[in-house]
């Protein structure tokens, strides 16, 4: 459930830079006609594909984690887990 729980906080946060990122009258920085367009900045597009990469990579190695700790401890219960991993 901690894994699926920060899958889904990483998702919303990538969500909300989308959905302030997108503004109506922003144009890709090609060359046009247009006398002084507002281009995107390309930075928050690079950082947010990053942030996916990287969320990927963190979600892969919690549930590496997760199936090592269900080898390991054939119960659902956090206390007992704790209980038998602790030195």
């Amino acid at each position: 459930m901690k894994t699926i729980s920060m899958d889904v906080m990483s998702t919303g946060v990538i969500a909300y830079y989308v959905l302030i990122a997108s503004r109506d009258g922003l144009l890709t920085p090609i060359l046009s006609d247009i006398p002084n367009p507002t281009y995107a900045d390309p930075v928050p597009q690079a950082v947010i594909l990053t942030a996916i990469v990287i969320g990927l990579s963190n979600q892969a190695l919690m549930l590496v984690g997760v199936m090592k700790l269900a080898r390991d401890n054939p119960t659902l219960e956090t206390n007992e887990i704790e209980k038998n991993n602790t030195p």
